[in-house]
């Protein structure tokens, strides 16, 4: 399958650039996309096989709380850095750059997820850092196109990396139930912090945003790995989690000792505060998500197209073509949903009716589109069959992978709660989305009918119990209604296959009369 152009190959992808607003940067990403569909997956093996080391004392009985990696990874790290995935956005604020960057980091999670964790991490990090006039040197330093993988002071570093840790062991998701400590120092706005992190995402960045109980509240801080004066900071790494995949990529358990961190925002107010890296992580989550679900099609349309069984090729069985196609429809919606969510975020600072279908649409998107991908990996396992199952294939890696995005950021009841939410509160938020939906009244019955549907349940009210079953029809409406929009030649298929009657309970049940032959079509060229 390798190598392939994940750009050249990706007609949705491109498409969905272009409409998005970031047709300036195509040559960019095509460079890119060599890259990711060549060079990089080859790194990415040796990242997998040899899997991070914590250290935590050196020789000599000192505290070191070092992760060794694969030199692979850093290779990773570095390309990915210099190209713009963890940046370009803040790097080259010109319009389209966060389109751009969205589709830096879709084709980087099929090369090698792992590493989209401090990626994406360091890219959410950044706004939320400008707005604290003592971390400016950090935020600069986050957006520039260099890698430093070194465990050293950022003072001595061109370009930094950031990870966070919100969740605790007793809280979870439920962050207002953090125990950690905050104690002012002398210094206005530094503190030491005192208590423990569940999930520490990738600990072996520069700095981290976490969450901490100050005098004044549930606060945000910036906590570094060595402190201003150019010592080790107080944080102590106690294990590396043993994760179902992702194992290029290292999360950990860590406890704080009176270590050295610098308040962001007013105290608090530390929710408020790192909202916008959560909504910005979780876009994120739905272009792994959709890169997934896109390289894992490709792979069983390649091999369905090579591969011959009773008496013709793979893609010439109809009951296989309907698979395919099947999946090319969930594949080209999820590509259009997440793109077309990266040019909200994009125009969201000067267009309130943008910022407003962002907030919502991130959290409806995360839900659908990542909730999506284990069974979709699967089926295009099935496609190859038990070569589907096999490491060399990489699939199992994808499959291992796919629950990921679904988990991190808030899991599914925690996205259509959001969702909820946004909707009782938020009056420009469900506003937004209705106007997204009502230009595509009118082109397709099956829309049509399941619009006013949906119409009718949010007039009614949603009940808490009944979020998921709401938040789904939500997502397949938004999904259709930008591909009718768009004028994609799939979009009646989808229509009618998604919001009508047009297929069953699994993949490949499209019904009799939907024309899969478009969305087979446009899977891989010819």
């Amino acid at each position: 399958f390798f190598p392939r152009d994940l750009w050249a190959d990706d007609a949705a992808l491109r498409e969905a650039v272009a409409r998005e607003g970031g047709a300036a940067f195509a040559p960019r990403l095509a460079v890119y996309g060599a890259l990711a569909g060549d060079a990089l997956p080859r790194l990415a093996d040796e990242a997998h096989r040899d899997r991070p080391r914590l250290h935590t004392h050196d020789r000599c009985g000192q505290r070191i709380d070092r992760v060794e990696f694969n030199a692979a990874w850093h290779e990773v790290m570095g390309a990915a850095i210099a190209h713009g995935v963890a940046g370009l956005s803040w790097h080259e604020a010109s319009p389209g750059a966060h389109v751009a960057r969205a589709a830096l980091s879709y084709l980087h999670y099929q090369a090698e997820p792992g590493s989209s964790c401090p990626l994406t991490m360091t890219h959410a990090a950044i706004p939320v850092m400008r707005r604290e006039p003592a971390l400016r040197e950090w935020a600069h330093k986050a957006a520039m196109p260099h890698y430093d993988g070194r465990d050293a002071p950022m003072a001595g570093k061109r370009g930094v990396t950031l990870g966070m840790g919100m969740t605790e062991k007793q809280g979870g998701s439920d962050v207002r139930a953090n125990t950690t400590r905050a104690t002012p120092l002398a210094a206005d706005g530094e503190y030491a912090l005192v208590g423990h992190k569940w999930f520490f995402s990738a600990p072996m960045s520069d700095a981290f945003l976490v969450l901490a109980q100050a005098p004044g509240g549930l606060s945000c801080f910036l906590l570094p790995r060595w402190r201003p004066d150019g010592g080790k900071n107080a944080l102590r790494l106690m294990r590396l989690k043993d994760k179902l995949g992702d194992w290029s990529n290292a999360s950990s358990e860590v406890e704080f000792e009176g270590a050295w961190a610098r308040r962001i925002g007013e105290e608090g107010r530390g929710i408020a505060t790192i909202l916008e890296m959560v909504m910005l992580t979780r876009l994120d989550c739905m272009l792994g998500s959709a890169g997934l679900m896109r390289l894992a099609l490709a792979q069983a349309a390649h091999h369905a197209r090579h591969r011959n069984a009773f008496g013709k090729r793979l893609i010439e069985q109809p009951l296989m073509r309907n698979v395919l196609a099947d999946l090319a429809l969930e594949s080209e919606a999820a590509t259009a949903f997440a793109l077309r969510v990266a040019g909200a975020v994009d125009r969201a600072s000067h267009d309130p009716h943008e910022a407003a279908f962002a907030r919502i649409a991130t959290a409806i998107g995360k839900y659908w589109i990542c909730k999506r991908a284990a069974g979709f990996a699967n089926e295009a396992q099935e496609c190859l069959g038990g070569a589907g199952y096999v490491e060399d294939s990489g699939l199992p890696r994808l499959y291992r992978q796919a629950p990921l995005n679904s988990i991190w950021e808030g899991s599914g009841n925690i996205q259509c709660l959001d969702v909820l939410r946004a909707l009782a509160k938020e009056a420009d938020a469900g506003a937004a989305m209705l106007a997204e939906l009502q230009p595509a009244a009118g082109i397709d019955a099956a829309f049509d009918a399941a619009l006013a549907d949906a119409q009718a349940r949010l007039a009614q009210g949603v009940d808490e119990a009944a979020a998921r079953a709401f938040v789904e029809r939500l997502a397949l409406l938004l999904q259709a209604a930008i591909l009718l929009r768009a004028g994609i030649p799939l979009a009646g298929a989808y229509c009618r296959s998604r919001l009508g009657d047009g297929r069953g309970a699994t993949y490949g049940t499209l019904a009799n009369g939907i024309d899969g032959d478009i969305a087979i079509a446009r899977i891989l060229p010819a």
